[in-house]
């Protein structure tokens, strides 16, 4: 009797140990780089195929930097900058459309693109407190895993221990072109948005919090030349031993 009980504990002990083992861990994904790269569409891209989270951590500087100027709070303010992120609530809803961004339980998906918030949460996102804020959601965000979380500063201090680490970058002119084709822009307006994204580079690349720039052990690449099929195929070349 004693050697048959043992016999069976054994037995699902040994089941036990292939499920755990069988099972596959979901890894966090990090994409950093400039506006312009084409971060946005190889995240969306990307946690389409893998069946995962995209979620874009620039919505929600975006999102409170539309708080600020509705409640008409100074850019420069960190410390009112500061508070008004602790008395928000910000929202992503992923969706195969993209995410739907919550500013206190209010959709503000498209009023966050429009040029006047995007100029706004490239001064808001400098300041020390609004980062630190922002870093601590994110976390909260991801922490699971099974996400592919797209920023400017991801695989450095949101989550610097990211299972895959990616900076896509581009030449500057390049990255301008994009930009202006996306929001079918000509004449002074191109060139007023090829001026702002100058301007939010050395913003972002200067600051003296999580500045942008690539984590030591991520690839980097250059998609100047690239099509979006072609980055997202050697994405996907990078991350494969990975999810194997």
């Amino acid at each position: 009797m004693r050697l048959a009980a043992f016999r069976r504990r054994k037995r699902v002990q040994s089941i036990a140990f292939k499920m755990n083992s069988s099972s596959t861990r979901k890894l966090i994904i990090a994409i950093d780089g400039p506006a312009g790269a084409g971060k946005s569409t190889i995240a969306s891209r990307l946690a389409r195929k893998l069946g995962y989270v995209n979620l874009e951590s620039g919505a929600m500087y975006r999102a409170l930097a539309l708080k600020a100027i509705e409640w008409d709070t100074s850019f420069d303010d960190e410390a009112a900058l500061t508070k008004l992120a602790h008395d928000s609530r910000i929202q992503l809803q992923p969706s195969l459309g993209g995410n739907h961004v919550l500013l206190d339980g209010r959709d503000v998906t498209q009023r966050v693109r429009e040029p006047d918030v995007s100029e706004a949460a490239s001064r808001v996102s400098v300041h020390p407190g609004v980062r630190a804020w922002m870093v601590d959601r994110q976390r909260e965000l991801g922490t699971g895993g099974g996400i592919v979380m797209e920023g400017r500063d991801i695989g450095t201090q949101v989550f610097p221990n990211a299972d895959i680490k990616i900076f896509l970058d581009a030449d500057p002119v390049v990255r301008e072109r994009r930009r202006q084709q996306q929001q079918n822009l000509r004449g002074s307006q191109a060139e007023f948005t090829a001026a702002e994204l100058r301007l939010r580079d050395q913003r972002d690349r200067t600051r003296a919090t999580s500045p942008l720039v690539p984590a030591p052990d991520a690839l980097i690449l250059d998609s100047t030349d690239l099509s979006e099929d072609e980055v997202l195929r050697r994405v996907e070349a990078f991350i494969q031993p990975k999810l194997a």
